[in-house]
C-alpha cells in the first residue's frame, strides 16, 4: 500500500475494505433509552466497555411530556448501573459542544447521531451510525467500517469580512449537492485551515454529513495544539501524494454570504438573491453554531438594536459552559435587551422536540443544519439555513439582510431553483403489484420518511408503532398499503438527513423485500444492513425500470431481472451477508457463539 489518505491510515485498511474496529468513544443521547432495550435483545447485561460510553441527555432537554422524562429517568439509572463515567444530565449542553471535552487526535469516535462527524475537528475519525450498531458496540466492544473514498479540500487565503464558516460549508454544498460526498471522507488542507478556529472548524465538520460524507478530518496543527494548551501534538494525517476521489480548491476570499433556502441543504443561494424575504422567526444555536464565538456575533450586532416587531428571535447556547461564558461576558445581557428569547442548552428547536415550533405560514432563518419540510416540528413552515451574523442581522430588519450591507449584490454562479419536495398526490397510486414506484423521488429524506418530533415518542425498538408513520411526510398510502414482499425503487441520495433508524425498523418490520435506489446516504445504507433489509444500490436498473414491470431479484446470484432483462449486481461482504441472512444485526450477535 502506497500513500495513504487519513482514512486509510487510521483504519489501517486499503479504501473499499472493510475491518472491524473498537471505537474509543461511542456517543448516544436520548436515543440510550431505545438502545437499551435493543441492547438487552442481544442479551446484553454488562457493556464490554464502560469507557467507551458517552451519554449525554439534550435532544429534549429539558423533557416536554411525562413519557419524555421517564426515559430521562432510565437512562440515568442506565448509566450509573453500567458505571458510566462520561454521562451529561439535562441542562450541560448539546452532545456534539460536549464531545469537545473529550475529542483527541487519532481517535475513533461513533455516534447515534449523523452530526458525529462534527469531532471531525480534533484530527478523529468521527462518524454517524444507527442506534442497533450502537446497541452492538454496547455488547461486543466494535464495529464493522467500510474504508472510503476521499475528497481533498485545499483552502486558500481568509475569508472577507462579513462571512463566515457556516458560509464556506454552503458553498461546497452549493458546489458538489447533498449527495456530493455520500459515504466519502473529506479532508481539509491547505493554508487557509489555519485561518479558521476550532468553533469553525467544528462547523465545517458538522455539516459534512449535508453532503453525504461519512466523516470531515482536520489537521492536528498549532491552532488545535494552542485549543488544547500545548505547543504541540501528534495527530493523524495524510500522505503526501494521497490518491483522492477528488480535489477541491476554494479561495476563502472568493465566498461571500450563503443561504440555503427551502427545502434543500443544496438549494444554495447568495443572501443578495434572496434580500428581503419576510421573516417571522430566527434561531442562533444548535450544534452547527451555538458556540461563543457565534453569540459573540451576533450580540456584537444586535447590540442597541431591536429585533424587528413581529419576529421571534431564539437564542440556544451549545451548552452550559458555553452559557455561563456568554452571561459572564454581557453577551445574553445584550442579546435580550435587544428582544431575543434565550433557551436551554439543547437541541428542541432544531428538529421540532422542544420551544420554538414555528407557526403555520411562518418563514424561520436559522444557523441549523437542516431546513428539510417539516424539520422543526412543522411541515406548513419554510427553514432558510444561515450564518449566525445574517441571523442577527435579519432578525432586526424582520427580512433576508445581507451582514455586510445593503451595496453589496453578488450573484451565486451555481445557485439552485430546485428546492421543491415531490409529495404524492391525492389519488396517484405509487404501488402496481408489489412494487413502490419513487423513481421520480431524489433526496426523499429521514424526516419524511418519519417525523422528526415522533422520534423519542415512538422508540425504535417499536416497530410495530413506528409503521401507521412511515413515509407519511410525502405518501399517505403508503404505511396502509405496504406489504410482505413489496420492493420500493427510487432515485438518488435515498434516506438523506438524521440517523433515525426508524424508516428502517419500520420497513424490515413490514417484511419488505428489497430497496433499490440510484445511491443512497450513508447512514440508511448501514441502518438498513443492520436490520437485515437488502438495500441494492444500482442506477441503471433504476433508470431502466418502467412503471408495471415485473421485478424478480436473485440475490444469491447477483442477478435483478426486470421482465425479462437481466442486471448484475454486487455482492455484499461475508458478514454483511451474514447479518442479512439472520434478518439483522440483533439476531446475528445473539447467535454469535
Amino acid at each position: 500500500m502506497g500513500n495513504k489518505t487519513f482514512v486509510e491510515k487510521i483504519l489501517g485498511a486499503e479504501t473499499g475494505s472493510i475491518v472491524f474496529k473498537k471505537p474509543n468513544i461511542v456517543l448516544t443521547h436520548d436515543n440510550t433509552a431505545s438502545i437499551k432495550v435493543t441492547f438487552e435483545k442481544m442479551g446484553g447485561v454488562k457493556v464490554a466497555d464502560s469507557n467507551q460510553l458517552l451519554v449525554v441527555l439534550d435532544h429534549n432537554a429539558p423533557p416536554t411530556n411525562a413519557k419524555l422524562a421517564t426515559q430521562y429517568q432510565s437512562i440515568r439509572d442506565f448509566a450509573k448501573e453500567q458505571g458510566v463515567n462520561k454521562f451529561y444530565d439535562a441542562g450541560n449542553g448539546i452532545c456534539h459542544q460536549l464531545m469537545a471535552n473529550h475529542a483527541k487526535p487519532g481517535m475513533i469516535i461513533v455516534g447515534s447521531d449523523s452530526h458525529t462527524c462534527t469531532a471531525g475537528a480534533f484530527n478523529a475519525l468521527a462518524a454517524g451510525i444507527d442506534r442497533t450498531e450502537s446497541a452492538g458496540i454496547w455488547k461486543r466492544g466494535e464495529t464493522w467500517f467500510r474504508v472510503p473514498e476521499s475528497i481533498k479540500i485545499t483552502l486558500k487565503g481568509k475569508l472577507n469580512k462579513g462571512v463566515f464558516a457556516k458560509d464556506i460549508s454552503l458553498w461546497i454544498i452549493g458546489m458538489i449537492g447533498s449527495a456530493g460526498a455520500n459515504y466519502m471522507s473529506i479532508e481539509y488542507h491547505g493554508d487557509g485551515v489555519k485561518s479558521l478556529t476550532i468553533p469553525q472548524r467544528m462547523t465545517l465538520a458538522n455539516l459534512a454529513s449535508e453532503m453525504g460524507a461519512k466523516n470531515a478530518v482536520f489537521p492536528a496543527d498549532e491552532v488545535l495544539a494552542e485549543y488544547y494548551g500545548k505547543d504541540k501534538i501528534e495527530g493523524v494525517w495524510a500522505d503526501e501524494g494521497a490518491k483522492y476521489f477528488k480535489e477541491i480548491e476554494i479561495n476563502l476570499s472568493d465566498i461571500f454570504p450563503l443561504v440555503a433556502a427551502p427545502h434543500q441543504v443544496d438549494n444554495v443561494k447568495a443572501v443578495s438573491e434572496v434580500q428581503g424575504v419576510t421573516l417571522n422567526e430566527g434561531l442562533i444555536g444548535t450544534c452547527t453554531n451555538g458556540r461563543l464565538e457565534d453569540l459573540q456575533i451576533a450580540a456584537e450586532i444586535l447590540d442597541g438594536q431591536k429585533v424587528a416587531d413581529g419576529f421571534q428571535l431564539l437564542i440556544a447556547p451549545a451548552s452550559k459552559e458555553i452559557y455561563l461564558q456568554a452571561i459572564s461576558q454581557g453577551i445574553i445581557t445584550k442579546l435580550m435587551k435587544a428582544g431575543a428569547n434565550i433557551l436551554g442548552s439543547s437541541c428542541g428547536p432544531c428538529l421540532g422536540t422542544g420551544q420554538g415550533i414555528p407557526a403555520d405560514g411562518f418563514t424561520v432563518i436559522s444557523t441549523a443544519n437542516r431546513n428539510f419540510l417539516g424539520r422543526m416540528g412543522n411541515k406548513n413552515a419554510k427553514i432558510y439555513l444561515a450564518s449566525p451574523a445574517c441571523v442577527a442581522y435579519s432578525a432586526i430588519k424582520g427580512e433576508i439582510a445581507d451582514p455586510r450591507g445593503e451595496e453589496f449584490n453578488d450573484k451565486f454562479p451555481y445557485a439552485k431553483e430546485q428546492g421543491s419536495v415531490v409529495e404524492i398526490k391525492q389519488g396517484d397510486n405509487r404501488k402496481i403489484g408489489n412494487v413502490w414506484n419513487y423513481t421520480d423521488i431524489n433526496d426523499l429524506n429521514t424526516d419524511q420518511m418519519f417525523a422528526g418530533n415522533l422520534t423519542y415518542n415512538v422508540l425504535s425498538s417499536d416497530a410495530a408503532a413506528i409503521l401507521p408513520h412511515l413515509f407519511k411526510g410525502f405518501d399517505e398510502k403508503f404505511s396502509d398499503n405496504v406489504a410482505k414482499d413489496d420492493v420500493i425503487i427510487a432515485g438518488d441520495n435515498f434516506g438523506c438527513g438524521s440517523s433515525r433508524e426508524h424508516p428502517s425498523v419500520g420497513l424490515a418490520y413490514a417484511g419488505v423485500k428489497a430497496i433499490i435506489v440510484k445511491s443512497v446516504n450513508r447512514i440508511f445504507y448501514r441502518s438498513a444492513i443492520n436490520q437485515g433489509l437488502l438495500l441494492i444500490v444500482n442506477r441503471e436498473v433504476v433508470e431502466n425500470y418502467k412503471s408495471g414491470d415485473n421485478v424478480d431479484i436473485d440475490f444469491n446470484n447477483g442477478i435483478i431481472k426486470l421482465n425479462d432483462k437481466e442486471f448484475k449486481i454486487a455482492q455484499l461482504p461475508e458478514k454483511l451477508m451474514q447479518i442479512i441472512e439472520k434478518k439483522g444485526l440483533v439476531n446475528w450477535i445473539k447467535s454469535e457463539k
